[in-house]
């Protein structure tokens, strides 16, 4: 399984680098997609709006999604993608070559883990926890996954009085360590969610998932694993949802360039969140145009060549109009930022001091429809 090499989101330009490389960088947009919300269930205030699907009735409406740029799927482990119907996943690809891209274990919705996964205190429910981690690392090195995505949603706690907050995340860290080093050479990638279902859930930041990659990185054995690390490639590295970032408060642009900063972003999810609320999923770039359009700013900034991974629960909307909205409005927001002026908005950011306001109006009117009924932009001082 060759490792996809990230290590260049680290390298830092000067300004004239940085302006030449936006100048010629043009993000990739392939797009994943989550099986899970093709049939999006019920909630807790009320019932499915439509009927549940089989995996080979979701996969058909994948391979109808092709044409409009649907390039991969993710899938959990067991429950979605298994041992029993990989064939059915196999053969998507063959016919429409949309591959599996990663395949994620399930540690949040069994009964077992009700107090936690890979950080539970109870011996056989994190021995489970891990065993199931190795299966499906083991799945994902088979089908040369570029990753597997670890959410740790059942992990955290509801009354923080008289926890061990130490040996929790250590039983995580060394947990997930323990698998990893089971199967080395498949990287991982850790999304972080402030709460829900817990009430906090571990790591639940993206601040705290370089911390959680830096610990079990330490922890890791394997000789294949430590000639990787040698080479400075990120074997703990994160997939950020939208989505999760805004519940936690946080401002997409700033988070997304942390975990570049240190060579960790791996993959991407994308939606849309009201400030704080619970995890509503909405599509992409229905609230906060704006930050969709400053997140991805920074990934051509950085140099991201992931996917963009959709993760919607479109549960009033057909699956296949909510992908192609969604995937629309990527690109339409790519689109542009690619036609932006670099040079003059590094200079704007760079020399703070000159042209105060300028970038402000200049965006203003690169995304009106009629700049020219609006006021003349500011003369623009180099």
């Amino acid at each position: 399984m060759a490792l996809k090499d990230i290590r260049s989101q680290k390298v830092r330009m000067t300004m004239e680098e940085r302006i030449e490389h936006l100048r010629k960088f043009e993000l990739d947009l392939k797009f994943s997609a989550g099986i899970w919300f093709f049939s999006p269930g019920g909630g807790r205030f009320h019932d499915r709006y439509i009927k549940e699907m089989s995996i080979a009735e979701r996969l058909e409406i994948a391979g109808e999604l092709a044409p409009y740029g649907l390039k991969a799927l993710e899938a959990h482990y067991p429950n979605e993608v298994n041992e029993d119907n990989l064939h059915l996943y196999q053969k998507l690809e063959k016919d429409t070559g949309i591959r599996l891209l990663t395949i994620v274990p399930n540690l949040f919705y069994d009964a077992q883990f009700e107090f936690g996964a890979l950080s539970s205190p109870l011996p056989q429910a994190r021995r489970a926890a891990i065993e199931r981690t190795i299966k499906t690392l083991e799945l994902n090195k088979q089908i040369n996954a570029d990753f597997m995505i670890v959410w740790p949603g059942i992990d955290g706690y509801e009354n923080p009085f008289g926890i061990d907050f130490y040996a929790a995340r250590d039983r995580f860290a060394e947990g997930l360590a323990e698998a990893m080093d089971a199967v080395p050479g498949v990287r991982v990638a850790i999304e972080p969610k402030p709460y829900e279902p817990r009430g906090h859930i571990l790591y639940g930041t993206t601040a705290e998932g370089p911390l959680l990659a830096e610990k079990v990185e330490s922890l890791l054995q394997n000789p294949e694993n430590k000639k990787l690390l040698q080479e400075g490639h990120a074997l703990v590295a994160m997939n950020p949802e939208i989505g999760h970032m805004l519940m936690a408060f946080e401002d997409l642009p700033y988070a997304f360039s942390l975990i570049m900063e240190y060579g960790r972003l791996a993959h991407t999810h994308w939606n849309s969140q009201p400030l704080g609320n619970y995890d509503q999923d909405l599509n992409v770039g229905v609230i906060s145009p704006e930050q969709l359009e400053a997140a991805l700013y920074v990934l051509k900034m950085y140099g991201y060549t992931g996917y963009f991974g959709i993760d919607i629960n479109p549960e009033r909307m057909p699956v296949q109009q909510a992908l192609k909205n969604s995937m629309d409005a990527l690109r339409a927001a790519n689109h542009r930022i690619n036609d932006l002026d670099h040079e003059k908005i590094l200079r704007s950011t760079y020399y703070p001091n000159k042209n105060r306001g300028w970038l402000e109006a200049y965006l203003i009117r690169a995304r009106a429809t009629h700049p020219e009924k609006l006021a003349p932009l500011p003369e623009f001082e180099s």
